[in-house]
């Protein structure tokens, strides 16, 4: 499925975005509706090898993946590679890339797409119209992005299961 592409532009300071998008601790407080019980898979919540696992929900069914982040090249672009599904056998991709808008503005452009390789999951995706939903979903995120960062309120971060509360910086 895919590639599913949304973007939005964002009166903020295009490094302030592109930090706040690559750390994957801030990930929850944008992307809740459609991702549920995530987790760090280690303290550092930034930077390559950073990652995380979570239930991404899609109708007809909800799914476990994980996204780990690749490639920073700041404050440009960011890329996670992760997978998903039964037996964590459908590859995924998230392509994030923070432009200068017009103005003063910065334009957020997510692509989201999924490689199924068994029939029986290509056919969950087609038939369950997954890219409809992923882009619906995708779009909300990104107006949601946008509110918290323009509003430049406190956001929840996630944590890691038994990581020490001190280091982490979370109360």
């Amino acid at each position: 499925m895919g590639p599913v592409s949304v973007s939005t532009d964002v009166d903020a300071p295009r490094e302030r975005v592109f930090d706040f998008v690559a750390d994957l601790a801030n990930r929850p407080s944008f992307t809740d509706h459609f991702i549920s019980d995530f987790h760090l898979n280690r303290i550092e919540s930034a930077g390559v090898g950073a990652g995380a696992r979570f239930r991404i929900y899609a109708p007809p069914q909800a799914v476990w993946m994980d996204t780990s982040i690749n490639a920073v090249d700041r404050p440009h672009r960011l890329s996670e590679r992760g997978s998903g599904g039964r037996d964590n056998r459908v590859p995924s991709a998230t392509e994030w890339e923070i432009l200068p808008g017009p103005g003063s503005l910065t334009t957020v452009r997510v692509a989201y797409w999924t490689e199924p390789t068994h029939p029986v999951d290509r056919a969950k995706e087609v038939l369950g119209g997954a890219s409809h939903w992923y882009e619906r979903d995708w779009r909300a995120a990104l107006h949601r992005l946008r509110d918290l960062l323009e509003s430049g309120g406190p956001t929840e971060r996630a944590g890691v299961a038994g990581g020490n509360r001190y280091l982490t910086g979370i109360p």
